[in-house]
């Protein structure tokens, strides 16, 4: 029987020194010092040093070996000579004695170095995958990929959920992305879709009487890519519960998560118990429902103080008096910050769209507040007070200001609130500052149509007395809805479900949607909860975007293992691809090309 290696690269220390071994794995790296040719072995486990002098009659052959064949060396542990030793790697303190060698896998010309880790373009590292996975930094994050889910999967089992697999194959759902369908063949012109994610099967599962369910699960959708979103598939962890509130979840997923980023990071949970923010609150405050808690910068609404009389700011007083708002950000003690830190914002604003950004710096004269700065002489003295007790400003600081409309407004100074930030090192790096977001409105107005939809999940329980909601004023009505988010990074979406029926019907017919339809596209689910559901409600972080916190990335692409491109195409294995016109003929399907 052959015997590929005794040990892995990453297992032998100064306690198998005299042993012979048999190591396996790829030459990672070569340093030829003309005596003595040092080889890096490399594996999954980690990397060993091999030795060979050049008396050794094989000596000539290993040195023309390339990076990344694949070899068995066997040799004799050593102990490194003082002062050679390396505390970087787990067999630091050894080397191998090359006594004998063999060739298990040839290799040709690379196209891309494995033993660095320097930038590349995308099209050759995804084009190149299973080479790109070798290089250190993207190897260690996959395998931090596999032990975060499997302790997560540890984790739920001792809380006392119960892992079940759900349909790949389902029916199309007329809410959220779009879906990546599948046609079938023993049923003509009809078609599955891909799941976007098991949100109806998980609740079939409450309702089956099963009380708390998990689940690895994939997810399909058919949408744009985005640093923190991958275009086509990704993983989330799904959760569902019976008989609980939006409390429960709360406690279950705050455990779950101090657990995990506690374990496999060595930055600090902010809170231990995450603080929960209004959806309108964060809107206001930070500009989004994705906050980076981190950012101890807020935004403030400043907007009546344009209508006073002792404001002369004409532009703003123009845009106000016909509708628009005035927000503002305060930045602490900047009043000695050079004239060049507030010119360069200005320079950014107007290359994000904005016509700039407003400031003065507030500043005493004759015991009075006043303003200093391009538009602070617009400004009175009761006008600064009123500015300073609402933005709850001091002396020394600065304000800055946004006027236009409101969505605008509130995405400009979100993104000015991150700049401002990083460009005054107000961020801790060393922090995972996690929230909930809650209170999410039931609909809202589809900006192109003007008609009602829903923004978040239309299977959620609205708040309040079921029984006196006003569906006359939908745009009021709020629903146990939540995200929570980490840095700025949102893991996940969550709800309280609509458990009863009469009220799903009421709900959905605001959107547009008549018993008829309602039936025909939740027909599972609607009459599953007319034979006695359950009050349930779940949640479902993104296992992609918690290893990309975990791992210190920016882009997702850097925690999965073999990630489309921006056009969503597998360039390794050439998907999506045409196929066979016989098995186009067995779907009923043909291809119309577009003119």
């Amino acid at each position: 029987m052959i015997v590929y290696r005794t040990h892995t690269c990453g297992e032998l220390n100064a306690k198998n020194k005299g042993q012979k071994v048999y190591l396996s794995g790829w030459i990672n790296k070569k340093r030829d010092h003309g005596n003595l040719l040092f080889v890096d072995l490399r594996d999954n486990y980690g990397i060993t040093q091999c030795v060979i002098d050049n008396k050794n009659l094989i000596f000539k052959k290993i040195e023309k070996i390339p990076l990344e064949t694949v070899v068995q060396f066997e040799g004799q542990v050593v102990a490194r000579e003082e002062g050679t030793v390396n505390k970087e790697i787990k067999s630091g303190e050894i080397e191998i004695k090359i006594i004998n060698f063999k060739i298990l896998g040839t290799t040709k010309e690379l196209p891309l170095p494995v033993f660095s880790d320097q930038e590349y373009s995308e099209e050759i590292r995804l084009k190149y995958r299973f080479l790109d996975l070798r290089r250190s930094k993207i190897h260690k994050n996959i395998n931090l990929r596999s032990q975060v889910i499997s302790f997560i999967r540890k984790e739920m089992e001792s809380y006392g959920f119960l892992e079940f697999q759900t349909p790949i194959l389902t029916s199309s759902s007329p809410e959220g992305a779009r879906d990546f369908l599948v046609p079938s063949r023993l049923n003509p012109g009809k078609f599955y879709a891909l799941p976007q994610a098991p949100q109806q099967f998980k609740q079939l599962i409450m309702v089956s009487g099963f009380d708390k369910y998990f689940q690895i699960a994939p997810c399909f959708r058919d949408e744009d890519a985005r640093a923190d979103r991958s275009p086509g598939e990704f993983y989330q962890l799904d959760i569902e519960m019976s008989f609980v509130n939006q409390k429960d979840i709360f406690n279950i997923v705050e455990k779950l998560l101090n657990n995990l980023f506690n374990k496999f990071s060595d930055k600090k949970v902010k809170d231990k118990k995450f603080p929960i923010i209004s959806f309108s609150d964060a809107i206001l405050k930070y500009g989004t429902d994705k906050p980076d808690l981190r950012n101890p910068l807020e935004i403030c609404d400043v907007t009546e103080i344009f209508k006073r009389q002792d404001v002369k700011f004409e532009i703003f007083k123009k845009l106000v008096s016909e509708g628009s708002i005035v927000r503002a950000i305060v930045t602490k003690k900047t009043s000695n910050k050079p004239r060049s830190f507030f010119d360069n914002l200005d320079k950014w604003a107007k290359e994000e769209g904005s016509n700039g950004l407003a400031y003065f710096t507030f500043e005493k004269n004759n015991n009075e507040i006043c303003g200093k700065g391009p538009i602070g002489k617009f400004f009175g003295p009761e006008a600064c007070r009123e500015i300073v007790k609402i933005s709850k400003a001091e002396i020394g600081d600065s304000i800055f200001f946004a006027c236009g409309k409101r969505k605008n407004v509130e995405k400009f100074l979100s993104v000015t609130r991150d700049k401002i930030a990083k460009d005054l090192n107000l961020i801790d790096e060393n922090l995972f500052s996690f929230c909930w977001i809650v209170d999410y409105p039931m609909y809202e107005t589809d900006e192109k149509t003007g008609k009602i939809k829903f923004s978040h999940n239309p299977f959620s329980m609205p708040q309040g007395d079921i029984n006196k909601i006003n569906f006359e004023k939908p745009l009021e009505i709020k629903a146990y809805q939540y995200d929570i988010v980490c840095n700025g990074v949102e893991l996940s979406s969550g709800a309280i479900r609509n458990h009863i029926p009469e009220l799903m019907y009421k709900i959905f017919k605001v959107a547009g949607y008549d018993k008829k339809s309602v039936d025909d596209k939740f027909s599972g689910m609607i009459n599953a909860l007319s034979y006695g559901a359950p009050p349930h409600g779940g949640i479902a972080p993104g296992i992609d975007r918690i290893v990309m916190l975990l791992a210190n990335e920016k882009n997702i692409r850097e925690v999965t293992m073999f990630p489309m491109n921006q056009n969503a195409q597998d360039l390794m294995m050439n998907a999506p691809s045409n196929v066979d016109d016989l098995l186009l003929k067995e779907l009923n399907l043909k291809i119309i090309k577009q003119d």
